[in-house]
């Protein structure tokens, strides 16, 4: 009998599925298909655990089958990451696109993720004080005792590496390796070679004009090909929100939500008090935030659903060059920078608030202006190299606490709401790479403002 309603399951993704379809083949715009897949899929999680709930073995063998489009569609994107981050950076030399302001570039990018993330650790600690958020009064199950020997580990591992390791951590030693993501910091390594390649590219081209052309022809062949991939692959956004939304919603523990509504809440305000700042600085810039808002939507809505901005990083950087108006160049560099630099959301505003909430079990005022001061600029440099997948935040948190000789045990015990938190964390981590290479490219001169204010979304469309 479960394997029929197993199979009923089934079938009604696949009608959803085909309604997405049908929406698609009459021309309904990618954002509103977005959005959909979005709703759609908030309310059939909502009705699968209602019926079924959230233990029962038909819902888990069900979201079995629906991880084949959700994590499938993630798959699909992480496989695309590294090449696209590899050859745009190259293809951005060959085009003449970084060749004279890569500095600059650089420099400003990495300053306003940085500088962004020391604000999110301010707004971070303003909401947990206006909420008055105390971290003695969260409660140890066995769930959360399981994972506080899991952050005791990974603490250990993070107390083992002195500061100039982390950096050394940067380096590619063996680029083939990183290209595979198989490090924490493997997409700033990919960066930092594909950027050497293209130097390399710049001297050639002095000496021997017939291979510096034979070359860049070659990579603007490949730069052409995986962009094609890209396109295809983002095509199945509308179906991978609503596979994904379908299963957070289905396997969400809404009684552990209510027990900590209240950090939950404190956690969404600052995390949206901050976008607001991102739609300040758009604005001080002389862009329209709203036009910001509507195209971001697809890549902010991606990213809050898989939890992951290594995996939104095409349709982020998509976004940015056909939609924006970014240069190639550094929509690559401000998405690939974003992955492990700088995280507004997981190395801002999440680690300061938990800070802010066992500062008292330390014997510590969080009201005292040093200590606020010390933990702002302990956030922002610690920001270097957080993972762009799950597990970044804990990194981050971690890292902190350790720094400011605080408790890191509350790392474990919001473990059954940290799947929501992380949802708005990743949104806006990487809405602060896309504002970081809006900005820049303003700054630089180099942004297509026609293209920015265009009403109409291209980048999907395809």
């Amino acid at each position: 009998m479960s394997t029929l309603w197993t199979i009923v399951n089934i079938v009604i993704l696949l009608a959803i599925i085909l309604g997405l379809y049908a929406m698609q083949k009459k021309h309904i715009s990618f954002s509103k298909r977005v959005f959909v897949g979005l709703g759609v899929g908030i309310l059939f999680g909502l009705i699968l655990q209602f019926v079924y709930g959230a233990k029962s073995d038909i819902l888990q063998t069900t979201l079995d089958w629906y991880n084949v489009v959700g994590k499938g569609y993630v798959k699909l994107l992480q496989m695309i990451v590294m090449p696209l981050v590899f050859i745009s950076i190259v293809a951005a030399f060959t085009k003449m696109k970084l060749s004279h302001n890569i500095g600059k570039i650089s420099t400003l990018i990495i300053g306003l993720l940085v500088g962004t993330t020391a604000v999110a650790a301010a707004i971070g600690i303003a909401s947990t004080l206006a909420f008055n958020l105390d971290g003695a009064q969260f409660q140890q199950g066995d769930a959360e005792t399981a994972r506080i020997g899991q952050v005791e580990q990974r603490l250990g591992e993070i107390q083992n590496m002195t500061l100039p390791q982390k950096v050394l951590e940067l380096l590619p030693a063996n680029p083939f390796l990183d290209l595979t993501g198989d490090r924490p910091t493997s997409t700033i390594a990919v960066v930092i070679f594909a950027a050497f390649i293209g130097i390399a590219y710049l001297g050639i081209r002095k000496k021997n004009q017939e291979q510096a052309e034979l070359f860049a022809k070659i990579v603007d062949t490949f730069h052409a090909v995986i962009m094609r991939i890209v396109t295809l692959i983002l095509r199945l956004t509308p179906y991978g929100v609503l596979a994904i939304m379908t299963r957070v919603t289905a396997t969400s523990d809404y009684n552990a939500i209510w027990q900590l509504g209240k950090f939950v809440v404190a956690s969404y305000v600052a995390l949206a008090l901050m976008f607001i700042v991102h739609l300040l600085l758009l604005a001080f810039a002389g862009l329209n935030p709203i036009t910001y808002i509507k195209k971001a939507f697809p890549v902010l809505t991606f990213a809050f659903t898989s939890r992951t901005s290594a995996g939104a990083l095409p349709l982020n950087v998509k976004t940015q060059t056909q939609d924006l108006g970014v240069p190639e160049g550094i929509a690559n560099f401000a998405g690939s920078f974003g992955l492990s630099i700088g995280q507004n959301g997981c190395a801002g505003t999440y680690p300061a608030m938990l800070a802010v909430m066992v500062a008292p079990l330390a014997g510590i005022d969080p009201l005292t202006p040093s200590f606020i001061l010390t933990l702002i600029v302990v956030v922002a440099l610690s920001s270097f190299g957080v993972a762009g997948v799950g597990g970044g935040a804990t990194f981050a948190a971690l890292l902190v606490l350790s720094t400011m000789n605080l408790p890191v045990a509350i790392v474990g015990l919001l473990i059954s709401v940290e799947p929501l938190i992380d949802m708005g964390r990743t949104a806006l981590n990487v809405s602060g790479s896309m504002t970081a290479g809006v900005l820049t490219s303003k700054a630089t001169k180099e942004l297509d403002t026609h293209v920015y204010n265009e009403t109409s979304s291209q980048s999907v469309t395809a």
